[in-house]
């Protein structure tokens, strides 16, 4: 035997041989912890393969699961979930079929895929399902919300005592998610860029949600920010942005993304993917995928009717609404500076219509409300938000959706904050009525 070959077969695990890969997805520690396996394995079962298992893989936060096909072929899935931004660049080294991100691309990712296509094309760039940055303390914390104002203070090290916020404790530790994470570039977009705040270099910084939280429950001192899905016995505080009243993230608040903290979990495939790397992303947006985003913690995006108690501070119109209709699990949102609709928005358009299928009411039970920002007058703002609601109305009446009523409330009701241009985009919404 060759001498090459013989040290190949030395060098070379047996699995190399009996287990080709059929997958390789790379990226978010927060999907590929646990709801990336969930949904291959799930979507194994659905495609009755057999002999399914789950191992670690050969460093931390990586796990490889194989199976046994129809026709008893092996079949093999590697994942590595070392952060949002390893995945691009897996994709980009061709390293990874899939890549798994707990926030959106950014402009030179975009540039430096461009060889794979536009990657914020809607067939590339797909929500699989919502997760809320939860904010979490010690469990006997007495503390029972912030303003993003007052965490980007904390987290920068500018408040350092638990007295400058009201309450015993002493000094404050600081448990962050590491560089790579898409968890940590979503709280620093939403909570310390726009107050010009940076990172202490005191916090400690960890590749795992699951560690910081385990950490953050047994410290009475500390704070930290972890997935919805990895809370493990801490205590969630509420979050108030600008004028909008704190939420805790409710699963109903992340679902319309009213919760201030609240983000989308992606999967970013090339324009002309790996079958299976398609396959995934398809399962993962069925009811099946859905409802595994659900059991794992995370918020799905399967439409609910919703009661909202009717409350004196809404606009009577608003009030007479709430106490006539139910809202649904989902807000509309829209492409940065256009009427256009987003691509998570565009999914939803259809799973609105199969909702109101299902239920019997295609026709003249919807009502649409449309939301904005001040403008330079309220009447420019009514205007702009019937307008957007308006672009909803067509796309569901492309979807056989007869739309009862369609308003605009222009900047009544906001979400976020209007001084920076984040809390402007936040608050142009629409929400969806049915009687």
């Amino acid at each position: 035997m060759p001498r090459l070959l013989v040290l190949l077969l030395t060098v070379l695990p047996l699995t190399t041989v009996a287990e080709p890969v059929h997958l390789r997805v790379q990226g978010s520690n927060t999907i590929g912890a646990a709801l990336l396996p969930a949904l291959v394995e799930g979507q194994l079962r659905a495609q009755q393969a057999s002999a399914i298992q789950r191992q670690a893989g050969k460093l931390p936060n990586e796990t490889v699961i194989t199976a046994r096909d129809t026709q008893g072929q092996p079949v093999r899935i590697d994942i590595a979930a070392h952060g949002s931004s390893t995945g691009f660049t897996a994709l980009v080294e061709g390293e990874a079929d899939l890549a798994a991100a707990s926030r959106p691309i950014n402009d030179n990712e975009v540039l430096q895929l461009r060889a794979l296509g536009d990657l914020r094309a809607a067939a590339s760039e797909q929500v699989i399902a919502l997760d809320g940055v939860a904010v979490i303390v010690h469990p006997d914390n007495p503390l029972p919300q912030l303003s993003t104002g007052q965490l980007a203070q904390v987290f920068s090290g500018q408040i350092q005592r638990w007295e400058e916020l009201g309450i015993s404790g002493g000094a404050i530790h600081l448990y962050a998610r590491d560089d790579r994470s898409g968890t940590f570039e979503t709280f620093k977009a939403l909570v310390l860029a726009p107050q010009h705040a940076a990172l202490s270099a005191q916090a400690r910084r960890f590749e795992s949600s699951d560690e910081l939280a385990a950490g953050v429950s047994t410290d009475r001192q500390a704070i930290g920010f972890s997935s919805l899905a990895a809370i493990h016995g801490a205590k969630v505080l509420a979050v108030a942005e600008g004028d909008a009243p704190a939420m805790l993230p409710a699963r109903a608040l992340v679902a319309s993304e009213d919760y201030p903290l609240s983000r989308r979990l992606y999967f970013y495939l090339p324009a002309n993917p790996k079958p299976p790397a398609k396959a995934l992303a398809d399962f993962a947006q069925s009811p099946a995928g859905q409802a595994i985003v659900a059991q794992q913690g995370f918020v799905s995006q399967q439409i609910q009717a919703l009661p909202v108690p009717p409350q004196a501070g809404m606009p009577p119109r608003y009030r007479n609404l709430a106490k006539q209709a139910q809202r649904l699990s989902v807000n509309f949102r829209f492409q940065a500076g256009s009427a256009n609709l987003d691509n998570k928005a565009l999914r939803d358009v259809r799973r609105v219509a199969d909702y109101l299928h299902q239920a019997g009411k295609l026709q003249g039970k919807t009502v649409l409300v449309g939301f904005g920002d001040p403008k330079l007058t309220p009447g420019r703002a009514a205007l702009l938000s019937r307008l957007r609601a308006q672009a909803v109305r067509r796309q569901l009446a492309r979807n056989g959706v007869a739309v009862l009523q369609v308003t605009g409330m222009g900047a009544e009701l906001p979400v976020a904050g209007n001084e920076r241009e984040q809390g402007r985009l936040h608050n142009q919404r629409v929400e969806v009525w049915v009687y």
